[in-house]
């Protein structure tokens, strides 16, 4: 018996995606059908390469297909990915080819939101998506350290090519900059200085542009907001009280602009020895997910504090660049997956709604 391509299509029909709760046909996400005899090969197309869930969607496809068609020989399922773009990004002029853009904030400083950030865009550009990484942080440009890059490439044309490190494009204030060197600006310098980050660049087709934002609800928050619609952000947080109420206070000024918030992260989460293996949750823990409940946002993960962390950004060699396969590399990479989860949530239910 020899199948036809709406027999394969009929059979995935009732396979969903597990964060829509639409199922893959209807979402485009199967394509490729291939039929020789009663072999059968398709392509099911994530719209992310960091998708948590690929290996359930692919036994999901597996085990529907076999079922309703029964006398099936053999079986072909290729994974691949083409990264979901944001619809509003569409129409914009200063970074017409960046698909996503996510912002990392925090409420108040010294919760590590640089190292969520660096490891954010590395683990994103270790599942093979295209990334740039954008250090906002005007004043405190900490990013050039922690990815160990501290000068620009000779310009090629009009437009300045960003370095590259660890795969990923790096842009910095920090680039222009003398050690121990203050910036001592007003608000419209700032915002001429991100708006040239943004469109004075030659980022390259993008996936995802990560950007790291200056602690608090400032002016380079507003300005960003105002240059380009952002996909999403990110709110890092510790789990001690006051740390949760200045988080709190980032949710609300994003949501005030309309940017939409992709989750909490708590950072310094837990400490374990990695000695002994006793674990001590030396600044409480739980606060960032009990928040994220309360607030009605996705809890992205849990980021332990650990020495090889600090150790790895200041050499810049962030923790997923060197040991992504160690316990606070596998962590990270859990929180990778949960924000890209939540971008193509964001873009999946936009076009649907679009669609509908």
């Amino acid at each position: 018996m020899a199948y036809s391509q709406q027999d394969v299509l009929a059979a995935l029909k009732g396979v969903q995606d597990p964060d829509l709760h639409r199922d893959l046909v209807e979402l485009g996400m199967i394509q490729d059908v291939r039929i020789s005899g009663r072999d059968v090969a398709f392509t099911l197309m994530l719209t992310t390469p960091a998708c948590p869930l690929k290996e359930k969607m692919r036994r999901d496809c597996e085990e529907a297909v076999r079922r309703n068609l029964p006398e099936l020989g053999k079986l072909d399922i290729k994974m691949t990915a083409n990264v979901a773009r944001d619809r509003a990004l569409q129409e914009q002029e200063l970074i017409p080819q960046v698909k996503n853009t996510i912002a990392v904030s925090s409420g108040k400083g010294g919760v590590g939101k640089t190292t969520v950030a660096v490891n954010l865009a590395i683990g994103l550009q270790q599942t093979g998506a295209a990334v740039g990484l954008l250090d906002c942080d005007i004043y405190g440009p900490n990013v050039p350290t922690m990815m160990g890059v501290h000068a620009l490439p000779p310009q090629r044309g009009k437009k300045i090519v960003p370095p590259v490190a660890h795969g990923v494009s790096v842009m910095s204030m920090g680039f222009f900059l003398q050690p121990d060197e203050p910036v001592v600006w007003r608000g419209p310098m700032l915002h001429n200085v991100i708006r040239q980050f943004l469109g004075d660049l030659d980022w390259g087709e993008l996936d995802y542009l990560v950007i790291d934002l200056p602690p608090g609800t400032g002016d380079a928050q507003l300005t960003l907001s105002q240059l380009i619609p952002l996909t999403g952000v990110v709110i890092v947080t510790t789990p001690q009280d006051v740390a949760l109420l200045d988080a709190r206070k980032g949710l609300a000024m994003f949501q005030k602009v309309n940017a939409p918030v992709l989750g909490i992260v708590e950072n310094m989460s837990y400490y374990q020895c990695p000695k002994c293996g006793n674990r001590e949750d030396i600044f409480s823990h739980g606060g960032g997910e009990k928040a994220a409940v309360s607030l009605g946002v996705p809890f992205l993960g849990a980021i332990p504090l650990q020495l090889s962390i600090r150790e790895a950004g200041d050499a810049g060699r962030p923790i997923l660049a060197v040991a992504p396969g160690s316990a606070e590399g596998q962590a990270f990479q859990r929180m990778v997956e949960a924000v890209a989860q939540q971008v193509s949530i964001a873009n999946l239910a936009e076009a649907a709604g679009v669609q509908g």
